[in-house]
């Protein structure tokens, strides 16, 4: 048996309205997906702040200050990812209910198609374990592996890069 594919969600453009529901899905993506990866102690970490609601700011910059685009199921979303600079992909999440259905690479289609709209010639990106695989099917190869520190528990994660055509 295949891998559904769904077809029937859209894409657009990420508001501030948006926030608390692509915070839940951060949360709850990383929490269920990445622990294949990532133990207990490193979810906590990476989660922690946006649990808290200690890093709203950050949620805020991001929302007003990136391209973000949204894959929204009916009244549901079920992924986001953003481009920061025109050429970093800085945030790249799907649900986890919603998971090998061609949402990321919707999302990622539209990330790209940005970035050539803004005449860049690469994409680079700070990938987890988790997503790297994704990551390499879009033709991104891992410049290094990096330690990330988050409340004193290191994370591995992939700096990664991609030549694009204009």
């Amino acid at each position: 048996m295949g891998i559904e594919m769904r077809h029937d969600f859209k894409i657009r453009n990420g508001g501030l309205e948006d926030l608390p529901e692509l915070r839940t899905l951060f949360v709850d993506t990383i929490t269920s997906i990445c622990k294949a990866d990532y133990d207990a102690d490193q979810i906590d970490a990476w989660i922690s702040d946006t649990k808290s609601g200690a890093n709203r700011q950050s949620w805020h910059d991001m929302i007003t200050n990136q391209f973000v685009l949204v894959a929204q199921y009916g009244s549901k979303i079920v992924g986001f990812a953003t481009l920061d600079d025109g050429n970093h992909i800085d945030w790249f999440y799907v649900h986890k209910d919603h998971q090998r259905q061609g949402i990321a690479s919707r999302l990622y289609i539209g990330l790209e198609n940005e970035a050539r709209r803004q005449h860049q010639t690469i994409l680079t990106a700070d990938i987890s374990k988790t997503a790297c695989r994704f990551f390499v099917t879009q033709k991104f190869h891992v410049l290094a592996e990096q330690v990330v520190n988050r409340k004193g528990v290191d994370l591995v994660n992939y700096k990664m890069i991609k030549s694009i055509d204009k």
